[in-house]
């Protein structure tokens, strides 16, 4: 909700310099300021907007590319489905994380470019999963009426095998959310993710490491803020999760 309502929530301009630099929790500035005299409440406020802004878009591109080649894979089988699940190995056999670093030391850093780089190095996964399901799901009688019917292997794919293999990949999708939050908090503490003065809670962790002897509260309000959004976000994807084995079982 604070992502969303953010100019009505923040009690401050993020931007604003205020006379008091470093300033400790009071009835002015609820979590304090930074090292610039900004109040650390408003940049967080608007930092959510960032942080989630970049772990929905980049599960949505993770999501989309993992649907679309897990999905011919799966439908297609033989040379096709080889060939793209040995790129899914060899996406696999890096690790992630060092990839995205590397990636965006060459790209540079910025919004855009993490997450359009999360969403490119985290898709194997539903690429696995929709695969195996569509390859379940193509034996099944209705996928058999529907090719004596005639119809293309991309309308069977789009309208039959995709909509039926949705429901682990929205599960997986709620899960990634937390983990595309983690690394980007991760990049933009680093220095090569988000940049200053844009305010995302890995920038402000970042800018207040230096302080925290001084100034605690600019690296435990942000810790705090990940820590429960990230936490929510497995939350509601293992109960999701268990929604959907229940009705896997019923059925």
């Amino acid at each position: 909700m604070s992502a969303i309502f953010a100019p009505i929530i923040a009690p401050y301009n993020p931007y604003q310099i205020h006379g008091s630099i470093l300033s400790g929790p009071s009835s002015q500035f609820f979590l304090g300021t930074d090292r610039l005299g900004r109040d650390l409440l408003s940049r967080m406020i608007y930092g959510s907007r960032i942080s989630i802004e970049v772990g929905l878009i980049a599960v949505g591109i993770s999501t989309t590319i993992g649907v679309i080649l897990g999905g011919i894979a799966g439908l297609k089988g033989g040379f096709i489905d080889a060939a793209i699940m040995r790129i899914v190995d060899a996406f696999l056999s890096f690790p992630v994380f060092f990839l995205i670093l590397a990636v965006i030391s060459y790209v540079g850093p910025g919004i855009i470019n993490v997450m359009v780089i999360i969403g490119l190095t985290s898709w194997m996964g539903v690429a696995r999963m929709v695969r195996a399901e569509v390859m379940r799901l193509r034996k099944t009688e209705f996928i058999l009426a529907s090719r004596l019917a005639n119809q293309t292997d991309l309308k069977i794919l789009l309208h039959h095998l995709i909509p039926n293999s949705l429901a682990p990949v929205i599960v997986n999708a709620t899960l990634g959310v937390g983990s595309a939050i983690l690394t980007e908090s991760a990049l933009s503490f680093l220095g090569i993710g988000v940049q200053p003065p844009v305010a995302s809670w890995g920038s402000i962790l970042s800018e207040g490491k230096d302080y925290i002897s001084i100034a605690w509260w600019l690296t435990l309000f942000p810790g705090i803020a990940i820590l429960i959004t990230v936490l929510s976000f497995t939350i509601v994807g293992d109960t999701l999760q268990k929604i959907t084995g229940n009705h896997s079982d019923r059925s």
